[in-house]
């Protein structure tokens, strides 16, 4: 056994099993969450690296024995999580946890067979959540291609509302216009809930003054979100085809989506094998076996002419250089799959266009469920995500009982400093709040803040 181990009051015990991308991940996030972790992996030398960095423990072997567990404390855990490159280790980790101690189980399961029935496994296996990061980086991808102006779309209250980003551009109506005068006579039924400029982030008042150049978070309902970007002239349409470079679980499921919402699909992969199985799932796409880096072979399929291009090949350098290709070569949107986060101060000064990390989509789900595991009776986090590079967080709570801020008019509520309160989602209606609305038992309300750790909606008061 590796690692020190200091207990921390708050916390859960968590155990983490797999130490690859996203069990790093999750160990560097949950850390700063205050559990106590314990993590196991067949590898001594990775069990060695996380503990030295961090203080947690560390058990070398495999994940699914009995024993194993038993010598991570599986006993006094209050979850454990496997994220090992197997599905089915995944799974029989979580079984074998689920037998032997009373703790909540989730699993990392990526095959698309699996993930069909992830709603049957997680039922019988009696999983708190089953997770796959090529799904949800390919819904991310989705999202932006059916509003390709924006940077990001991030959806909330089941799908009724977004929070986008966008870039404002040169000479754009919002240059130079106050939040006040873009609310009063432009976008009512809209919020601007965060600015980033020249590296700093702000958290905007009525007075503060937009510029070109600024990157934008705004929230709103769908609808109301569409029609804001319309006013404010940018294209809302989404795009009409695709290339994707890379025919792996990630284009499978984005390819699939895009699809079904009728926009044509060409995946350019290297694999003769894979490009047949392709063929065969995806039989309305156009698959070509060939080399996605190739510049010759990219021209001759089009790459000047697509509406947008995604590199999911399993690479990040190859990713990002032919992002920036398709940049040189085409007025193509771009997302940009990154798996490593090792150069971000370099990545965030290239013009990547849409950037999607599936690492980062993974560890938030499980930080929403974690930090809602030990959250009071009042409220739930519903959804949670990080917003420019983790110096925010947009958290959804959804309201059960009364407390200190429900009933009571917002502008009487006595909140903490660099927070704003952009929506309360009400029998399948979006409010963008003014002053006099109240939270009331039943609600969803979504926040944004510079604050981190929020388990409850009472911690927005000061």
């Amino acid at each position: 056994m590796f690692g020190k181990h200091t207990p921390k009051n708050q916390g859960l015990y968590i155990i983490i099993v797999g130490c690859g991308k996203v069990g790093t991940t999750l160990v560097e996030q949950l850390i700063k969450e205050g559990h106590d972790i314990t993590i196991i992996d067949r590898s001594p030398s990775k069990i060695e690296e996380l503990t030295n960095l961090y203080d947690i423990m560390g058990v070398v072997g495999n994940g699914a024995s009995y024993s194993v567990q038993r010598d991570a404390g599986i006993e006094n855990a209050d979850l454990i999580i496997a994220v090992t490159e197997s599905d089915e280790l995944n799974l029989l980790c979580c079984t074998v946890a689920k037998q032997v101690a009373n703790c909540a189980a989730i699993a990392r399961v990526r095959t698309p067979d699996y993930s069909r029935e992830a709603g049957y496994l997680k039922e019988k296996l009696g999983l708190a959540m089953i997770i796959n990061p090529e799904l949800e980086a390919a819904r991310e991808a989705a999202r932006i291609l059916y509003m390709p102006t924006a940077l990001g779309v991030n959806s909330f209250a089941h799908g009724q509302a977004e929070l986008i980003k966008f870039k404002i551009p040169d000479e754009n109506i919002l240059d130079q216009m106050t939040i006040a005068h873009l609310g009063k006579n432009i976008a009512p039924d809209i919020l601007i809930c965060g600015i980033e400029r020249g590296g700093e982030l702000y958290i905007p008042s009525g007075s503060f003054t937009l510029a070109a150049g600024d990157i934008i978070s705004f929230v709103a309902s769908t609808q109301a979100s569409k029609a804001f970007l319309k006013d404010i002239g940018f294209k809302t349409h989404q795009v009409k085809d695709t290339m994707i470079i890379g025919g792996g679980k990630a284009a499978y499921y984005l390819a699939k989506r895009l699809l079904a919402n009728g926009i044509s699909v060409k995946i350019i992969e290297n694999d003769r094998q894979r490009c047949e199985a392709l063929s065969v799932l995806l039989p309305k796409a156009i698959i070509i076996n060939g080399d996605g880096t190739d510049r010759e072979l990219l021209k001759e399929e089009g790459i000047e002419y697509t509406e947008s291009f995604i590199p999911l090949t399993g690479i990040d350098e190859e990713n990002i250089l032919l992002t920036l290709h398709a940049r040189q070569v085409s007025n193509a949107k771009v997302i940009t799959k990154i798996n490593r986060i090792n150069f971000k101060d370099v990545i965030s000064s290239l013009d990547l266009g849409s950037v999607i990390y599936p690492r980062y989509i993974t560890s938030e789900a499980i930080i929403a469920y974690v930090r809602a595991k030990k959250n009071s009776m009042n409220s739930n986090i519903e959804t949670l995500y990080h917003m420019f590079d983790h110096r925010a967080e947009a958290i959804e709570f959804r309201i059960y009982e009364e407390s200190a801020v429900t009933n009571i008019p917002l502008k009487d509520l006595s909140l903490k400093k660099d927070l704003l309160i952009c929506f309360i989602s009400r029998h399948g209606s979006i409010i963008i709040p003014s002053g006099q609305d109240c939270i009331l038992v039943g609600d969803s309300v979504m926040i944004v803040t510079t604050h981190t750790g929020f388990n409850d909606i009472q911690d927005i008061l000061k």
